[in-house]
C-alpha cells in the first residue's frame, strides 16, 4: 500500500477550494454539478478544475453529465454514466493508479461509494476486501444486498453525514484491508444511532399522498432529524417516483431499475438519472412535471445515487 495521502471530500454542489488541496490531486465518485439548487458545472466545477490546472492527476465518476462530452480527449479525466457502472469503485483499476502518478491529495465523495473507492486507490487498485466493488455497487444503486461489514460503514455514514472524522477512519479502516475488529466494533455503535433517524423516516412516511406516479411527503415539520434515503425508499414502495420536501430542498428518487430519468424529465443538464434535489421553490412545477410522466416516456435503466 501507498503512502497515506491527504483526504479532502466534495459534493456535486460544495467542492473544497483548489489552493487548500496539497500537490497532484486525484477526484474519485464526485459528479459533475448539475444546473439545480443553486449550484452549475459553470459555477462550480469548471473553476475547481481550472483551480487544480497541471495539479489534476486524475478524475473519475460515474454519474450523468452533459459536459462529459468535453473532456473525452482528456485521459486523466475517467466519466462514465451509472447505467454503465453503478458504483465508482470498479472504475478504479491499477492500470489507472499507475497511468496517474504520484498523488498527494484524494478529493472523494462522502458516501460508501465514494470512501470505498478512495481507499482502493491508496492500496493501488486493489478491493479492500474481497466482494468490495459489488458492496459499494449495491449500495449505491439500493438493489441486491451488500454484505453485513458494507451495510454496517453505510449506516454509521448515515447516522453521521457530516462527521469527517468518521469518514476518515473509514477510509483508513478499508485501506488497512478492513480487518481491525475494534475499529469496526466503533462503527457499529455509530451506526446504531442510525435506528432514531429511521423512527423519525417512518413517522414521516406516514404523511406520504399518492398522486398519480408521485408518492409525496411534506418533512417541513418534524420532530428531529431522518433518514433521507429511507423515507425515499418508503415512498418507492407505493409509487414509482417518491418526493420529499422540506424547506429548502425538493428530493425526488425512483428505482435503479425503473427505466425514469429524472434528470431529462425536469430539464437538468447532469446528475443521478435516479435521484435528483432541486430547490423548494420548484416543488409546484416538480409535482406538475412528474405527476404527469407517461411510462412511455421513460428513457433507459440509470443507476439511483
Amino acid at each position: 500500500m501507498s503512502s497515506f495521502p491527504h483526504l479532502a471530500y466534495g459534493t456535486p454542489r460544495k467542492l473544497p477550494k483548489p489552493g487548500s488541496l496539497p500537490g497532484r490531486v486525484v477526484v474519485l465518485d464526485v459528479a459533475f454539478a448539475a444546473n439545480a439548487g443553486g449550484a452549475s458545472y459553470e459555477k462550480t466545477t469548471l473553476p475547481f478544475i481550472r483551480g487544480l490546472g497541471s495539479r489534476l492527476a486524475m478524475w473519475i465518476d460515474h454519474h450523468d453529465h452533459d459536459r462529459h462530452a468535453d473532456y473525452a480527449g482528456d485521459p486523466r479525466f475517467i466519466l462514465t454514466t451509472k447505467a454503465e457502472h453503478g458504483a465508482c469503485p470498479e472504475l478504479v483499476t491499477p492500470d489507472r493508479v499507475a497511468a496517474a502518478g504520484h498523488v498527494d491529495t484524494i478529493c472523494c465523495h462522502v458516501d460508501f461509494d465514494g470512501l470505498c473507492s478512495a481507499a482502493k486507490w491508496i492500496r493501488g487498485g486493489v478491493e479492500p476486501y474481497e466482494g468490495a466493488d459489488d458492496d459499494a455497487r449495491a449500495i449505491d444503486t439500493r438493489l441486491g444486498e451488500p454484505s453485513e461489514r458494507a451495510r454496517v460503514l453505510d449506516r454509521a455514514l448515515r447516522a453521521r453525514p457530516r462527521d469527517e472524522g468518521v469518514r476518515g477512519l473509514i477510509v483508513r479502516y478499508l485501506a488497512d484491508g478492513a480487518q481491525d475488529a475494534a475499529i469496526y466494533r466503533e462503527f457499529q455503535v455509530v451506526a446504531e444511532a442510525l435506528e432514531e433517524r429511521e423512527r423519525e423516516a417512518k413517522r414521516l412516511s406516514g404523511r406520504y399522498e399518492v398522486r398519480g406516479r408521485l408518492a409525496i411527503c411534506d418533512a417541513t415539520r418534524r420532530d428531529g432529524p431522518y433518514d433521507k434515503t429511507e423515507l425515499l425508499l418508503i415512498g418507492q414502495r407505493l409509487a414509482p417516483i417518491s418526493l420529499v420536501h422540506d424547506e429548502t430542498t425538493v428530493t425526488v428518487a425512483a428505482r435503479f431499475d425503473s427505466g425514469i430519468d429524472l434528470v431529462r424529465a425536469l430539464g437538468l443538464n447532469g446528475g443521478m438519472p435516479t435521484r435528483v434535489s432541486v430547490a423548494a421553490k420548484r416543488l409546484d412545477e416538480v409535482v406538475e412535471v412528474l405527476g404527469g410522466l407517461e411510462p412511455a416516456g421513460e428513457g433507459p435503466a440509470n443507476a439511483v445515487y
